[in-house]
């Protein structure tokens, strides 16, 4: 059983929620964009997930990076979605891995942080106007971690995934063939080496599945602002979808 909950001090203005989601005995602080047209039709839901430098209990620093872009009134018009901004607590991590390392095995069980973003975004599906056929997942440098360990562990749950300046477990490769990836790194990339990402596209290439991948020649690793400002990414997200059972 869940139980979503609203803070005593939740704000609602402009379409965002600022929410606390409670499962058993663990909570989990978001924000959630809505837009007007959902009380109308269903509309796709963007998962945001930040990076190792918002991490905390104030329910804002998440919104620092991406974010805005999926949110503005320019690209609302375009392509109106939910979009979801959990926050990952301090000392706590997305995948409980070493980012700096040449490669990393997907650890057996979900981090606690990970697994309560799964389980809001169930609930969200269940009570709200979401498409579940549109469910997108994005996420920048811990958070790119993060967008690797939930398409892997759940494949055939998201529409599409785009991680940026992360990496995954390139052995479970085989599993993510059929979901739409468009991959970013930035080759002068001091934090998270840019093989990480390049190793998940070629190993899932190598099992049949056609990803894409952007690597930047002249960026490091806060490629994110190039990425989240590409008009072409937006048109090409948004045209995905699942096909449900």
């Amino acid at each position: 059983m869940f139980s979503l909950s609203f803070c005593s001090k939740a704000q609602q203005s402009k379409g965002v929620q600022k929410n606390v989601f409670l499962f058993r005995k663990d909570s989990l602080r978001y924000q959630l964009f809505i837009p007007i047209q959902s009380e109308k039709i269903k509309l796709p839901l963007v998962v945001f997930l930040h990076g190792s430098g918002e991490r905390g209990n104030d329910n804002e620093k998440q919104l620092k990076n991406g974010v805005r872009n999926f949110v503005s009134v320019e690209n609302q018009k375009k392509f109106p979605c939910f979009v979801l901004a959990p926050q990952c607590p301090l000392g706590q991590r997305w995948v409980e891995v070493d980012f700096r390392q040449p490669y990393n095995r997907q650890p057996a069980e979900i981090s606690q942080p990970l697994g309560l973003v799964k389980e809001l975004i169930d609930s969200l599906i269940n009570h709200s106007s979401v498409d579940r056929q549109r469910i997108y997942i994005t996420g920048l440098s811990m958070g790119g971690f993060g967008t690797w360990d939930l398409i892997e562990r759940y494949p055939g749950f998201f529409a599409a995934a785009v991680p940026v300046c992360g990496g995954g477990d390139e052995l479970l490769a085989p599993k993510l063939v059929q979901i739409p990836i468009w991959a970013f790194h930035g080759k002068l990339d001091d934090v998270v080496n840019p093989a990480r990402s390049e190793n998940m596209i070629k190993a899932i290439q190598k099992a049949g599945g056609n990803p894409r991948y952007t690597g930047y020649p002249d960026l490091g690793h806060a490629c994110w602002e190039e990425t989240y400002s590409n008009p072409e990414l937006f048109k090409w997200l948004f045209q995905q979808k699942t096909q449900l059972p």
